[in-house]
């Protein structure tokens, strides 16, 4: 915990600060570069006492104030058409993006980060991970209805790794089961880039009928300021400022503070309590308590509103009563948030609250002084503009440098290095055996089984599918589909061609389940902006990023930025996770993404390149990683999007997967491991057309492609399809036989036994971290 040397009785007053300029604080020690802290003194026109300082400092963090990212973000909202607007009825700036879905309904998204305090304090970090996202969801006058994890981890035989992931996924499972939320798809990656910074992504996703949307603001004069639910202690302090937002070098972070603590059971109560308070109509603004806690609540509130701020410190209720008003202030403790309630529904607002057990106090009120003034034991201890504190911070340029060793990376193709391409039928059966049982491709039950996925009853897709989805209107059907993916080696290789590449294989996950791609959140992952070359990496990711938003017409409706995640000198690759979301109409046409049949025909979207650079191949079978990724063609993916949803609309598909990281080889395991249904493929003919050999056939990476299994009586239709939509289509298959006799034959090659490939698949997690939980 952060040591303010406040610890007297009288409190550091605003008077104290102007008689005494000169005044040693620890401004360092809380995250603030010098140059900074000359910039709060300039706008104070004086030294700001120890509460301000405290203030400054968490919502000047970069955690908070987005000060190396600001210049970059901006082009998600310079980017946009009116298509784009068409369903977008909140953007980014508010604590979630909200999209209308149809029927009066509308659907508020975000996936945020909390990597650094997942490291120290596994279960911990990422439980109030996911309780945060939530929040973030419940402020916006949504029910949560669902919850997904991007977990990134360090090598999956490091002896700390083991340490991290039982943590982790069980701080996952605990808190999102507590809460009665399903947790509807994710991913699990192992890399050794990450070992001592793992990312924690968590995505929330909440319904919310159009009339009950939330904002953040303070408005109305003489309008009171409410706490309500967990009481406020010391865990947590200047997590945002300190552990956020500085990485595990040597000398940093500066201070670590204590990893915030959640309660799951708290927070079901005042998801409860909240939506009863929208009901209600008791409500004017509201603001969950995250990052930066107190801080952040009443300066973003005020700044958002058309007045000020008068809050009395001393009505914070405690759990630890020696904390000093600073500590008070900085403190992230979990569940709780601030209302701005009218003073003639204030009775009615506490009679709720009342009724769920919710501790609340009335902290204060809406002013029209335009300033953010607290009061502690009687004394003034903060006097501010809160805009300057939530809006106006710092906005750096950061230095930006190409980096020195990329070309020679990039240099180093498959083709280049020489990498041996045997193609007997032994030799693919090993690679592909290789490709689908290492780390992140192989079965991830031991993660998944801990998660309660159909909890409430409304999720037609989950693990292992290629997208989640949950119903959001039991009478009509309609759902939405969400998928969130990254591919740090391609970000290595090529930022801005990586981020697209996100971008795309979530938008055709969820274009593979039946839904029609519609909005994108992301959390961008990386190393420290001190870094020129990680902000090249950063802004060729965002510029990347936006572009494809802007050709695919979805529009970025808010999200994260994480940096300093780096030890030393060593940065993570570029993670960039993009989630998408798409609309349904009726989940009963959802697709899932193995067949279930025997007999059917099953054909491949799309034309295959020589794409092997930073593919799961390279990786599995020569621990490479070189050259350029493959490239994003998102008029393809736009075409395919199309054809999938009319083909879903007629009912002519009955499995559709993505084609990603293994290829063709690993959709082919996907979806026969699914239901446990055997296959028979060829590949001569890809050969063939495309040009390719057997190894690119079977694991090239080239997007836009889809391997869909069609019903023999919807043949015609679906051909005509392609054919009327001008779609490269290739049969490449049928599926077979099903129990034990169950295979996946390459004919002219090899065959493999289902029994077999599934005991190697699912092998993989548990050698490395015990047993699997039976579901």
């Amino acid at each position: 915990m952060t040591d303010f040397a406040a610890s007297s009785s009288r409190p550091d007053t605003v008077a104290d600060a102007a008689a005494t300029p000169e005044k040693e604080q620890p401004y360092a020690a809380l995250g603030l570069k010098p140059d900074e802290y000359d910039k709060i003194r300039e706008i104070l026109g004086r030294r700001p006492t120890s509460g301000e300082l405290a203030m400054y400092s968490v919502m000047w963090s970069e955690h908070c104030s987005y000060k190396s990212s600001k210049i970059y973000l901006r082009q998600f909202g310079k980017k946009v058409n009116d298509k784009m607007k068409e369903r977008l009825l909140v953007g980014m700036g508010e604590n979630a993006g909200v999209v209308d879905v149809g029927e009066g309904l509308a659907v508020t998204f975000k996936v945020e980060s909390h990597n650094h305090p997942s490291y120290i304090e596994p279960f911990q970090g990422a439980a109030t991970g996911v309780g945060g996202i939530i929040r973030d969801i419940i402020s916006m006058g949504a029910r949560p209805v669902a919850v997904m994890d991007q977990l990134r981890f360090g090598a999956i035989d490091d002896p700390d790794t083991a340490r991290v992931v039982h943590g982790v996924v069980s701080g996952i499972s605990s808190y999102a089961n507590c809460l009665g939320l399903p947790n509807i798809g994710g991913e699990t990656v192992f890399d050794g880039v990450y070992q001592q910074n793992p990312l924690v992504n968590a995505l929330g996703v909440g319904v919310l009928r159009h009339e009950d949307l939330h904002t953040a603001n303070a408005s109305g004069l003489g309008n009171k300021v409410v706490l309500f639910g967990a009481r406020t202690g010391g865990d947590g302090i200047g997590g945002a400022s300190i552990l956020a937002s500085d990485s595990f070098d040597e000398g940093g972070p500066t201070k670590r503070p204590a990893v915030q603590v959640g309660d799951p059971f708290a927070e079901k109560v005042l998801i409860e309590c909240c939506l009863e308070l929208f009901q209600g109509e008791l409500v004017e603004g509201i603001q969950d308590l995250g990052a930066a806690g107190i801080s952040c609540a009443t300066s973003e509130l005020a700044a958002n509103g058309d007045g000020g701020m008068f809050i009395e410190l001393d009505s914070v209720l405690l759990r630890d009563p020696s904390l000093t008003a600073e500590e008070i202030l900085m403190s992230e403790s979990q569940e709780r948030m601030m209302a701005i309630v009218a003073p003639e529904k204030l009775d009615e607002f506490l009679a709720v609250t009342a009724k769920w057990d919710v501790e609340t106090s009335v902290l204060g009120e809406v002013t029209d002084t335009n300033r953010l003034i607290i009061n502690w034991r009687g004394e003034e201890i903060v006097n501010v503009d809160p805009s300057t504190v939530a809006v106006d911070g710092p906005v750096y340029e950061r230095p930006v440098a190409y980096p020195t060793w990329i070309d020679a990376l990039q240099a180093d193709s498959v083709n280049a290095a020489g990498l041996a391409r045997n193609d007997s039928g032994d030799a693919l059966r090993e690679q592909l055996l290789a490709v689908s049982s290492s780390p992140n491709q192989a079965d991830v039950s031991w993660v998944t089984n801990q998660y309660d996925y159909y909890v409430g009853g409304n999720t037609a897709l989950s693990f292992p599918d290629g997208a989640g989805m949950i119903r959001v209107n039991e009478e009509t059907g309609l759902g939405i589909a969400i998928s969130t993916d990254a591919n740090g080696r391609y970000c290595q290789l090529d930022p801005y061609a990586g981020a697209q590449l996100a971008l795309g294989e979530a938008y055709r996950n969820v274009a593979t389940s039946g839904a029609v791609p519609t909005a994108v959140t992301d959390c961008l992952n990386f190393g420290s902006p001190e870094n020129p070359e990680v902000m090249w990496q950063f802004s060729q990711a965002v510029e990347g990023l936006s572009d494809a938003c802007l050709s695919l017409e979805v529009p970025v409706t808010g999200g994260n930025v994480s940096f300093y995640n780096q030890t030393g000198d060593t940065p993570i690759h570029p993670t960039p996770v993009v989630g998408v979301l798409g609309i349904i109409d009726d989940v009963a046409r959802r697709i899932p993404s193995g067949w279930q049949d025997q007999g059917e025909n099953l054909y491949l979207l799309g034309v295959t390149r020589d794409e092997l650079d930073g593919s799961a191949w390279a990786e599995a079978v020569h621990s490479h990683l070189g050259g350029l990724p493959p490239k994003a063609d998102l008029d393809a993916e736009r075409t395919l999007a199309e054809l999938l949803h009319a083909a879903s609309q007629g009912g002519l598909l009955s499995a559709a997967v993505d084609l990603s990281e293994g290829g063709l080889a690993q959709a082919v395991v996907d979806g026969a491991l699914r239901f446990g249904i055997g296959a028979r493929v060829w590949i001569e003919e890809i050969m063939q057309r495309d040009g390719v050999d057997a190894v690119s056939a079977l694991f090239s990476e080239t997007q836009g492609r889809v391997l869909v299994a069609v019903p023999h009586e919807e043949d015609v239709k679906f051909r005509g399809l392609c054919e009327g939509r001008n779609y490269p289509v290739l049969k490449v298959g049928v599926t077979d036989l099903a129990g034990d006799d169950a295979a996946i034959e390459l004919q002219g090659r090899f065959t493999l036994p289902l029994s077999e490939l599934r005991a190697s698949v699912q092998a993989t997690l548990p050698a490395a971290f015990g047993p699997v939980i039976a579901e």
